[in-house]
């Protein structure tokens, strides 16, 4: 290992700290990511158990909107540490995740059944060899767990409940680097943070103001990538093939995540996704509230539909302006077209003495189908549509709406695709600009 300090190299120091873990603790488990330092945080440890005679544990949180090379790196880590490891915990349950891509939908929740058919995988199968923790199939004292539930409350609460189930001091695995982001620094170094014995690589777990006799502590917190590619090649350790695709894709190993879709560095991780494994893709795409903009307005056509919902507990006209506004991230110039269609939408109604304020929510589906009843849904579903000429607003074509469309085609080379048109006379003016003729 390239890194020396106090005399010893960091492989040196992580083995340390693991024989430590042994000798101190009365039982032990790690959380595993499938991404590469929790990888060779368990392999590592599993090496020194082996020779310790000891037994642990493992805690997988399957999030489901995964790389189909993480999952099978997971089932490959399993057969390789199945001698040492007493209890895999498998957990597929409907926790709530940060989701950066939507303002009106900043969680979602992973394996929710309401979603059901849109989960981007089949739900896991059991092996002999796993503890598979589903919703209906929770472990006797989990009665604090709940749909909906916090990644961050939920780590907290398993602590305390493999605590209370094996007694004693539990130490409890975590494969971070301090490297990686000053937050998980700062999480390491705090001098708030209780150690057991005064390691700096150990912190106390506390469940709202209740204090655990469970410590986290961090053997791999001073490595370095260089570190961890080291390890695996001088080891000969398992690692996610990912990671290749990811160095061939154009990303340093000081660039590559493993996260979750969704998260704060979203355009990131959805770009990865759908180059690295374009199947898993298309059905993280329609699987997230607001991630089917992204898709829209930087990868096909800007006029292609809108494949968005409504969230509960948000009226039609809230509705509206989170799709102008999301719109105009990406093209200003159409989000101010449809904001006049509006606006001029709403003013005849305003002649026939119908206030803006007037309008209502919803309306009466058969009248709002055949246009004589105005309504935030009507809309809010004319903007999903993208339907540019708006005609479900009672627009039709004009000369000037097919001069802007040839104006916008020159800033937006992917502005419309026949296929993605909405209507015969939209896809006749996409076939035009397809052949670059002038109107």
């Amino acid at each position: 290992m390239p890194k020396i300090y106090n005399e010893k190299n960091v492989y040196d120091a992580a083995i340390e700290r693991f024989r430590t873990v042994f000798n101190e603790f009365d039982n032990y488990y790690v959380s595993v990511s499938g991404g590469k330092d929790s990888s060779i945080m368990l392999q590592l440890m599993a090496q020194e158990a082996r020779k310790a005679g000891k037994k642990i544990s493992v805690l997988y949180i399957d999030l489901e909107a995964q790389y189909a090379a993480t999952i099978n790196h997971i089932n490959e880590l399993i057969d390789i540490t199945k001698d040492v490891v007493e209890h895999w915990y498998w957990c597929a349950l409907p926790l709530s995740l940060r989701n950066a891509v939507s303002a009106i939908q900043p969680k979602w929740i992973c394996w929710d059944k309401k979603d059901k058919d849109k989960w981007v995988r089949q739900f896991p199968t059991e092996r002999k060899d796993v503890d598979l923790i589903t919703e209906d199939t929770l472990p006797e004292g989990w009665e604090w767990f709940f749909r909906g539930m916090e990644f961050e409350e939920f780590i907290l609460w398993f602590a305390k409940w493999f605590n209370d189930v094996h007694g004693g001091k539990t130490a409890a695995g975590i494969g971070i680097r301090s490297d990686e982001s000053l937050n998980r620094f700062r999480t390491i170094i705090s001098e708030k943070k209780e150690r057991y014995k005064s390691l700096p690589w150990t912190t106390r777990v506390h469940l709202r103001s209740k204090t655990l006799d469970c410590w986290n502590f961090f053997p791999l917190y001073d490595w370095r990538a260089e570190d961890d590619w080291t390890a695996v090649v001088k080891l000969d350790l398992a690692f996610n093939p990912i990671y290749e695709l990811m160095y061939k894709n154009g990303l340093s190993i000081y660039e590559q995540r493993l996260c979750q879709p969704y998260g704060d560095d979203q355009r990131k991780g959805l770009d990865q996704f759908r180059t690295l494994e374009p199947e898993t893709w298309e059905k993280v795409l329609n699987r997230v509230e607001g991630v089917n903009f992204g898709n829209i307005y930087c990868r096909t056509s800007l006029l292609g539909n809108i494949k968005s919902e409504k969230p509960e507990g948000m009226t039609w006209e809230q509705y509206a302006v989170f799709l102008l506004e999301s719109i105009g991230m990406y093209a200003p110039e159409v989000r101010d077209h449809y904001h006049a269609k509006i606006k001029t939408f709403i003013g005849w109604y305003e002649k026939e003495g119908i206030r803006l304020e007037d309008i209502p929510d919803e309306a009466d589906k058969k009248l709002e189908a055949s246009k004589k009843a105005a309504s935030w849904r009507r809309i809010a579903r004319a903007i999903e549509k993208n339907d540019f000429w708006m005609s479900r607003l009672s627009f039709g074509e004009t000369k000037k709406d097919v001069q802007r469309l040839f104006e916008l085609k020159k800033m937006y080379r992917n502005i419309i695709r026949p296929q993605d048109a909405d209507g015969k006379k939209l896809r006749e003016v996409a076939e035009r600009l397809e052949m670059e003729e002038t109107p």
